[in-house]
């Protein structure tokens, strides 16, 4: 079998990188063979992708729980996951080729890159609630070390022991949600899980908790604090698959219990999924405008981009349970698609990104500018990503926003009070989020690229290895395809959600091929292969009549330069100054974002200071509440060590008397 042979290499892979040393070429073998195993993945899943429900292949091992071994099954949504997953592992193995001559440590990356890779694709497979905690398991402690490869960092320790405790609260969350799912009976495995009748105090409690556990993974606003810590302490190609790929492994835990093993959650869930959506789109995107550090811009971006699938897989819920079935595919074939988009999308960002820091050691937006003459590769493949994630047209993050706008149009169709009030509110701060990414990203491309090297270190920039830009490059090719070609993936995609939502829903029946037509062929459709063609139409033709009736003659000038003639990077626009307008639109009372100026009086030769204060209530009103409680509780606690011995008698024997009370109670019961 592909897979398991496939899983059986990384694990292999893992240990060749626990034997490389200090030898660059060893470390470089062990990518490579990441590159292939996933290659070989990519093969598994598009083998199964589309296979009739219930006929995926099954292995039972006997390993695991005593009673109940470990069973693996690669159904349809598995296979598709598994596709997404290692075409993003794929780009991120061919990156590491040329970056791992730039890590500090390439000992403490190696070895647990092939585990993350093996640890993501076993979540896929699992059939049984104990191979899926474990996998989980495993996914959270290989990518937790990879975080923690640049130990001697403060920061990175912070962000990783953070890190650590968000995996510990979700995974506890989704063993609580497993342990209700099997029932008294103990039935561990998925197939008797959907066997189970819920009542309703147990279906309440199993949402929550799959929202809990699979959202703290996710980055769902408020428990997304860990992803702006660890995605840049991560090194480049770590962080593209922990933001573009990890990620998409927990929406996957969510989707296969609200949408599989539960099966029949209520429309109020929904509601409440697409408000939770929104404003995680609508403070993610806010938190990327404030940043300068571009892989914490990138980070925040990640939660944006899982509020929007989050409404989408809302949406299709309360579609479901409102018995339109159909409408109920189109929102969740939206929301898998955005999904898709956004695994290649951001992990071309994230790769980018990386490039950007390799060539010139610098995170810092302020430090900066003028690369794409520099790296034209680097700024080719970014500027494609910026592109797409900004949702314009004819990249993919286009068609997946419309897909799911088509959804949310047919909302109010619904007879809940709240969802024909509530879904138009949803959709304004669907296209607000649009609109700030838009403007996110016209920020961190036009002052990381464009303009005039603001450092030295930008001004030697220099272009990287050809693995790195070979992984980009594809992954920019990709995101043309899947936004000129969409109606490919989302016939595939509906076969995909036929058995999660009892019909198949072809987002292409009205018009057919190349033409998306959702709702309607007369009030909805979208082709995004006519809309590359005409546009390539008109390039050609414009270049035939430049070069036919215009001057052969070449004209030099020098380049605007705001009316002086110093070359003073310092003038240009620097990130603060762009997000100044938003800032003061937004942020004034999301993040008590305040402004001083220190303006020394005339005569006094100093310069003036700008002092810029933003505070962010959701760390300091919950985790460091959280943390001040914990911190209380701990000092209360620790003075029981210091008891007399009569005071531990006096415990031991109110403790006794607790007991036989309780005893007492339910005998008489």
């Amino acid at each position: 079998m592909l897979v398991a042979s496939a899983l059986s290499a990384l694990l292999a892979l893992a240990v060749l990188g626990v034997l490389a040393g200090g030898e660059v070429w060893r470390h470089r073998i062990v990518y490579l063979g990441c590159a292939v195993a996933s290659l070989i993945l990519i093969a598994g899943g598009l083998k199964h992708l589309g296979q009739t429900p219930g006929t995926g292949p099954a292995i039972v091992l006997p390993i695991g729980l005593p009673w109940l071994n470990a069973h693996f099954r690669l159904d349809n949504l598995s296979a598709l996951f598994m596709v997404l997953v290692n075409v993003g592992t794929t780009a991120a193995s061919v990156f590491g080729i040329g970056y791992t001559s730039h890590l500090p440590e390439p000992r403490r990356v190696t070895p647990f890159f092939p585990l993350f890779l093996f640890g993501m694709n076993a979540v896929l497979i699992s059939d049984d609630a104990f191979m899926f905690l474990v996998s989980w398991e495993f996914m959270s402690l290989a990518s937790w070390a990879l975080v923690m490869s640049d130990h001697k960092n403060a920061e990175n320790r912070q962000a990783a022991f953070v890190y650590l405790m968000m995996a510990t609260f979700g995974t506890f969350c989704l063993l609580t949600c497993f342990g209700l799912l099997a029932g008294a009976q103990g039935a561990y495995s998925f197939p008797a899980m959907r066997a189970t009748a819920l009542d309703s105090v147990s279906g309440f409690l199993v949402v929550l908790l799959a929202l809990l556990g699979a959202g703290s993974k996710a980055g769902l606003v408020p428990l997304h604090a860990w992803l702006p810590l660890a995605h840049p302490a991560a090194p480049s190609h770590v962080s593209a698959l922990m933001s573009g790929v990890m990620t998409k492994v927990a929406l996957y835990g969510l989707i296969r219990i609200l949408f599989d093993l539960h099966g029949h959650v209520a429309w109020g869930w929904g509601a409440a999924l697409m408000v939770i959506g929104g404003v995680t789109a609508v403070m993610g995107v806010l938190y990327a405008l404030l940043q300068d550090d571009l892989k914490k811009l990138l980070a925040y971006s990640t939660v944006e981009n899982i509020g929007v699938v989050v409404i989408g897989l809302g949406l299709a819920i309360a579609f479901k349970d409102g018995g339109e079935k159909a409408l109920a595919a189109l929102a969740l074939v939206a929301a898998l698609y955005h999904i898709i988009n956004h695994s290649i999308f951001k992990t071309l960002l994230f790769l980018s990104a990386g490039a950007v820091i390799t060539a010139t050691g610098q995170r810092s937006l302020n430090a900066l500018g003028g690369l794409l003459k520099r790296m034209p590769w680097t700024g080719a493949a970014a500027l494609v990503g910026a592109l797409a994630i900004s949702a314009l047209p004819p990249l993919n993050g286009f068609v997946s926003e419309w897909l799911i706008f088509q959804a949310l149009f047919k909302g109010p169709s619904l007879p809940h009070w709240a969802m024909k009030f509530g879904v138009p509110v949803v959709g304004a701060m669907l296209a607000l989020a649009a609109a700030l990414a838009a403007s996110c990203f016209v920020r961190a491309y036009g002052i990381a690229f464009l303009g005039r090297p603001r450092s030295k270190a930008a001004a030697e920039a220099h272009q990287l290895p050809g693995s790195m830009r070979w992984s980009m490059a594809v992954l920019a090719a990709l995101c043309i395809i899947l936004g000129a070609l969409p109606v490919t993936v989302t016939d595939a995609v509906s076969h995909v959600v036929q058995p999660l939502t009892g019909v198949s829903f072809a987002v292409s029946a009205d018009l057919g091929w190349p033409w998306l037509s959702p709702v309607s062929s007369t009030r909805g459709s979208y082709s995004g292969t006519v809309l590359v063609m005409t546009g390539l139409s008109l390039f050609v033709i414009s270049i035939l009549l430049v070069h036919g009736f215009g001057t052969t003659k070449v004209r030099r000038a020098d380049a605007w330069d705001c009316g002086h003639a110093e070359d003073i990077p310092q003038t240009q626009y620097t990130g603060e100054s762009f997000a100044q307008p938003l800032r003061r639109v937004f942020c004034g009372s999301l993040f008590s974002a305040r402004e001083t100026v220190d303006m020394p009086p005339p005569g006094d030769n100093s310069p003036a200071r700008f002092k810029l204060r933003v505070v962010d209530h959701i760390w300091v009103g919950l985790y460091l509440g959280i943390q001040r409680l914990v911190g209380y509780v701990a000092d209360r606690v620790n003075r029981m060590q210091f008891l007399t011995v009569r005071r531990y008698l006096l415990m031991m024997f109110a403790t006794l008397v607790f007991m036989l009370l309780v005893v007492a109670v339910r005998q008489q019961k």
